[in-house]
């Protein structure tokens, strides 16, 4: 590369680092405001916190990335016009693909980036997640549960024990359940223990009562019992087994290519499957085609006095409404497949579509026909005043009248 591309490839490069780690700081905010119940209500720790919606974040770099790199692109590229770089750079014969060949590096590089998060990233990350959620779940009751309050680890589900003992004993236990509309339960028991037995947990409770009402009138059942048995998976929120059914976002491509023949999933929706698969090898398209339209909106000369804000503005429209199209699509895909090509010929359409802008800029409007006439007629107004006369001076004395300048000193 040249000393100017080394520049630019330095300037949107630095720029693309900063931007993406705000991005995907900003995003790793909001994982952690919605996860922030697994602190609060689920009795875990801050460490815990951050490690799931770290997991969560590569999930969401596929669609980050992209744009992070069309606005480093945007700025630096209107920052050399800004600068007068871009137009002493046309003013010396070059075009605009001196500029463009240290972007298109840059999005070969995330292009490179996004492939290895779909294809390995993403799918290790969202495993081991699940490992994660499953474990905070398998210690729900033994972290959640204080002696003297009432825990509600989800809506219409209530804990409650007066204490518990040094053997991990939980002493005057009540449980209400009213989940279902139908039918609520409540359970109490002298003393309760959780037992670990895979692939489940069970709260084993002895000398209770179990009272059931059903909606209406009708009076309410009490069932005495000396032990008894609840599995705890009934009483956690709905979540998918963890018997290796993983969901297609979870898997690696060879698993989403061949899924096994016991998979529930792929017999429920396989054309999420197929989707998935060319989601992913559609999606590195995107940065490439985001650096060409960056490039056709602002990648052209043009003076510091004419506004760039509109073709700014124009890009980043157009960026977003490809990437909703993009996402809308997967959705019609899991449903067809046979539009698949589809989720290829959007980005490649674009990438297109700014090449073409590329070779035929579009150039600022000309005034309109009455604005030049006026100015012409102004112009052979001009030339028709008599070139004698001094402008400026009320009496608009001839120059030909004037006194001649002192050439000397007047000696006596």
């Amino acid at each position: 590369m040249t000393i100017f591309e080394r520049y630019v490839f330095r300037q949107a490069g630095g720029a693309l680092l900063i931007i993406l780690l705000s991005l995907s700081g900003i995003v790793w905010v909001a994982l952690a405001l919605r996860q922030l119940n697994v602190v609060t209500s689920q009795g875990q720790d801050a460490w815990m916190l951050f490690k799931m919606t770290t997991l969560a974040l590569p999930n969401l770099m596929a669609i980050i990335a992209p744009f992070s790199l069309l606005i480093a692109s945007v700025h630096t590229l209107n920052r050399l016009n800004s600068d007068s770089e871009l137009i002493v750079l046309t003013a010396s014969g070059a075009t605009i693909w001196t500029p463009a060949k240290p972007l298109l590096l840059l999005a070969a590089l995330v292009t490179m980036g996004v492939a290895f998060v779909n294809h390995a990233a993403m799918p290790w990350s969202l495993r081991l997640l699940r490992e994660y959620v499953v474990e905070v779940r398998t210690d729900l009751l033994t972290q959640v549960i204080q002696p003297g309050r009432f825990s509600s680890p989800e809506r219409n589900l209530t804990f409650h024990i007066r204490e518990r003992a040094l053997n991990g004993e939980l002493l005057g236990l009540i449980m209400h359940d009213t989940r279902n509309a139908a039918q609520s339960q409540s359970y109490l028991a002298e003393r309760g223990v959780i037992v670990k037995h895979a692939p489940s947990n069970y709260l084993v409770m002895t000398d209770g009562h179990i009272v059931r009402r059903k909606a209406g009138d009708e009076p309410a059942q009490v069932i005495a019992f000396d032990k008894y048995a609840v599995d705890l998976a009934r009483f956690e929120r709905k979540m998918d087994d963890n018997t290796g059914d993983f969901k297609p976002r979870e898997r690696y491509l060879g698993e989403l290519l061949n899924p096994e023949p016991t998979s529930a999933r792929y017999r429920k929706a396989p054309g999420r499957f197929w989707a998935e698969v060319h989601e992913r090898f559609s999606n590195p398209l995107y940065p490439i085609a985001f650096v060409l339209i960056a490039l056709a909106s602002v990648g052209q000369a043009q003076s510091t006095r004419q506004s760039r804000l509109h073709y700014i503005t124009a890009a980043f429209i157009i960026a977003a409404s490809l990437r909703v199209g993009g996402l809308a699509l997967n959705n019609i895909v899991s449903l067809q497949t046979i539009m698949a090509p589809l989720l290829y010929v959007l980005p490649l359409a674009a990438a297109g579509g700014a090449l073409w802008l590329m070779s035929h800029p579009i150039r600022e409007p000309a005034a309109p026909a009455f604005i030049a006439n006026l100015f012409e007629a102004i112009a052979s107004l001009g030339r028709l005043l008599p070139t004698t006369f001094a402008w400026g001076k009320r009496d608009l004395k001839p120059l030909r009248q004037l006194p001649a300048p002192v050439s000397g000193v007047n000696r006596q």
